[in-house]
């Protein structure tokens, strides 16, 4: 109760918080020579709350009114203010009385059907119960509340001023009764119910709008819809399906609201507005008219990013086109091309030291409906469905190493079965790798080769041709509330399946088998894994825009039967580290377990050729402790948020590799890596610019009290790195750990 009469206390007056950051930067950049500026003031910062006694007063009153609305009728409040040093304390004093109950609840409704309507579906809703304290928010819910059973249930010309409140309050024992209206409208004895007429949808010529002079309707009318396409650029029925306003129902604010929605999510209009008439010759018929005003159709986006450590540089280049409305049914259509360098840094010059080379071209077909064969499926109410076709090309070469060529291909259905519970089914996911291990170029007559292998588990997979066939299954809760400061649980679950069809069909033919002894379909040996992970959060509101999340993040690929020798495809390998997961290390370079490059990799020519290779594994887990708040209200149009965030987690291989990158029970502790930070947001409302400095707490990379780096890095590190650096060449060690991104990291 005092936390929400805080918020009766006028802004201009209320104290800055105890460090006053927002006043300081304020002062800053709009005062000179002692004053405050009147022109050009910054947006930066907040202004110093000046005391002004007549909002000290409006406060003291609109606190009293909140207690009585509170059901404190007899409540007084009082305020006092005290000066000392030009900065001003000010008192607020509430004698509140005794809380009112609710005694009786009568109903004054004359239209018996609305009565009959109201009282039957009261206990659904009802916060207005006798017995219970008199609360001013509990009957304006009420009003609500039978504004929207009203609306739903064909009474299309209801409003809230229909019903009224009236409260008597002169009772003993702080009672009030309390007597619910509902007026009938003027000069008629009961409210109309309303069913739906014609049903007209109209599409207009541009963006720009419809034209100002009169609209040349559709003569024809199919299944009581009018469809009038003015541009010409888009068919009925992909458009007419998310149209939930049908001829002959009765009228439904549900239905409106729900074809509002499915218009919107359709991606291909900027403006939807839904319009009733009421034909002249048809009491109790109400004509909807729905306007669309389609936006652009097509675009095109080019984005680059540029990849850094101590170590390494590069850049990624993508260039993407957009088709909302391909095939005229609202369709969209993406293709994109994509390619990205990474050099290394300092040992020479850049283009000589590029070693990593990346290239895609990657389309995607999304059609907002499910398109099953044999099926025909109808509009689902919790949300918009889609079919999503997918192929992309993928070629990557890692210098002196290996090239990888990959063709992905896939087929999906999205949809929601609520607001907070979405599918993703893949019942096909097909890809096909070309092989390619250069191991022409690369030394295996070092002694340490096998050392090499036995880490990086799946060479075998690499250097040969391999499909994949297999279907995937994504559920998610709670996405849609990833943007709000509330409570709740957010969770993630994913499972990819592949090979087991592909192993019957093998069985069943009696096909080939190779000389490691995997079975081949057409002469290639196909990959059998199973890869579950999940993602779970929990996020804490703490007021305004203060929010603590809790998050785990879990996953393991198995590679069994026909790949129980040659392991899990590169691709399905995880990774620590990043901008979203252990923030202290760059990704990729983390794990597995105690890996240690220089043991495993003695040869700094290796260590070279296999950067951001050799760093995966089989499983990971990670855990994330995060505190989000704002540091400023104004900067540069935009609020400025702060996180603090401590991390943990490792990869690690499960059925092969090294003992030291194994995961072990027993050795679990040794093998988590522990990073801390502080962050920055930069939230412009559509999203967010993110800033993160990672500093390394326990690296597990090292053995016993070594593991603890925090300790180096606070007596100066500078002796810790030199002989890190020296040891490990080229590779570097990094305390502290910068990372850039677009979006909350979680």
């Amino acid at each position: 109760m005092q936390e929400e009469a805080l918020n009766y206390i006028q802004k201009d007056i209320r104290p800055t918080s105890k460090l006053g950051v927002n006043v300081l930067i304020y002062n800053v950049f709009n005062t000179k020579d002692g004053r405050y500026k009147k022109n050009n003031v910054k947006p930066l910062g907040t202004p110093p709350p000046i005391l002004d006694s007549t909002l000290v007063e409006i406060s003291r009153n609109q606190i009293e009114k909140f207690l009585m609305s509170k059901g404190y009728f007899n409540a007084k409040v009082k305020s006092d203010i005290k000066v000392k040093n030009k900065r001003a304390e000010v008192f607020f004093e509430a004698d509140t009385g005794t809380a009112f109950s609710v005694n009786k609840i009568n109903y004054e409704i004359p239209d018996e059907k609305i009565k009959e309507l109201y009282l039957s579906h009261k206990a659904e809703y009802s916060h207005l119960k006798e017995g219970k304290r008199y609360d001013d928010d509990s009957l304006a819910y009420e009003r609500d509340q039978v504004y929207l059973m009203m609306k739903q249930n064909g009474y299309f010309d209801f409003s809230r001023p229909y019903v009224k409140f009236s409260v008597d309050s002169n009772l003993n024992a702080s009672k009030a009764n309390v007597t619910m209206i509902i007026d009938n409208p003027v000069d008629k004895p009961r409210h109309l119910q309303y069913k739906l007429g014609e049903m007209n949808i109209i599409i207009a010529p541009n963006s720009d709008g419809f034209p100002s002079d009169s609209i040349k309707m559709n003569p024809r009318i199919y299944k009581g819809v009018r469809y009038t396409d003015l541009s010409g650029k888009f068919r009925r029925n992909p458009i007419s399906r998310y149209n939930f306003l049908h001829p002959g129902q009765q009228y439904d604010i549900g239905n409106e609201n729900l074809t509002y929605d499915r218009m919107y999510e359709l991606n291909v209009f900027k403006n939807v507005k839904i319009d009733y008439k009421k034909p002249n010759d048809s009491a109790g018929t109400v004509d909807p008219v729905i306007h669309l005003i389609p936006q652009k159709v097509m675009s095109n986006r080019i984005e680059g990013e540029v990849p850094f450590n101590g170590g390494t540089i590069g850049f990624t280049l993508s260039n993407t086109y957009t088709n909302n409305n391909l095939f005229r049914g609202a369709e969209k259509f993406e293709f994109q091309i994509k390619g990205g360098l990474q050099a290394w840094l300092g040992q020479g010059p850049i283009f000589s030291e590029i070693y990593q080379r990346d290239f895609s071209v990657s389309t995607n077909l999304t059609v907002p409906r499910l398109m099953i064969p044999f099926m025909r499926s109808k509009p689902n109410r919790g949300g918009m469905p889609h079919t999503i076709f997918s192929a992309s090309y993928v070629y990557a070469l890692q210098k002196d190493f290996f090239q990888r060529k990959v063709i992905l291909t896939s087929v999906a259905y999205e949809f929601r079965e609520t607001k907070s519970k979405f599918h993703t089914v893949t019942p096909l996911n097909f890809e096909y790798r070309f092989g390619g291990l250069l191991f022409n170029q690369f030394d295996t007559s070092n002694v340490n080769f096998p050392i090499i292998k036995d880490n990086l588990v799946n060479l075998i997979l690499l250097e040969r041709k391999n499909v994949t066939l297999g279907i995937k299954y994504a559920y998610t809760l709670n996405a849609e509330k990833l943007l709000t400061n509330g409570n709740f649980i957010y969770f993630r679950g994913d499972m990819d399946l592949a090979g087991n069809m592909l192993q019957g069909v093998s069985k069943l033919f009696h096909t080939k088998v190779d000389s490691l002894g995997s079975s081949t379909i057409f002469g290639v040996p196909f990959n059998q894994y199973v890869r579950p992970e999940i993602d779970v959060r929990w996020y804490k509101g703490l007021g305004g825009d203060k929010q603590f999340v809790a998050r785990i993040n879990a996953g393991m690929a198995y590679a069994y039967g026909n790949s129980s020798v040659t392991g899990i495809p590169f691709e399905k390998l995880f990774y620590a580290g990043g901008s979203s997961g252990v923030r202290a290390w760059q990704a990729r370079t983390l794990g597995p377990g105690n890996y240690n490059r220089a043991i495993a990799l003695p040869d700094e020519n290796q260590r070279k050729i296999l950067y951001g290779f050799d760093q995966t594994g089989e499983m990971h887990i990670e855990a994330n402790l995060e505190y989000r708040y704002k540091l400023l209200n104004k900067f540069f149009g935009a609020k400025l948020k702060g996180a603090v965030f401590l991390d943990a987690g490792n990869v690690w291989n499960v059925a092969s590799g090294s003992s030291a990158s194994r995961f072990d029970l027993k050795s679990f502790g040794k093998q988590i890596a522990l990073g801390t930070g502080t962050g920055f947001r930069y939230d412009v409302q559509y999203f967010v610019f993110r800033f993160d400095v990672g500093l390394k707490l326990k690296d597990p990379q090292f053995t016993g009290a070594d593991q603890w780096v925090i300790s180096k890095f606070l007596t100066g590190g500078k002796a810790f790195r030199d002989a890190y650096n020296i040891a490990n060449s080229p590779d570097t060690y990094r305390f502290i750990q910068y990372n850039f991104g677009i979006g909350m990291p979680f």
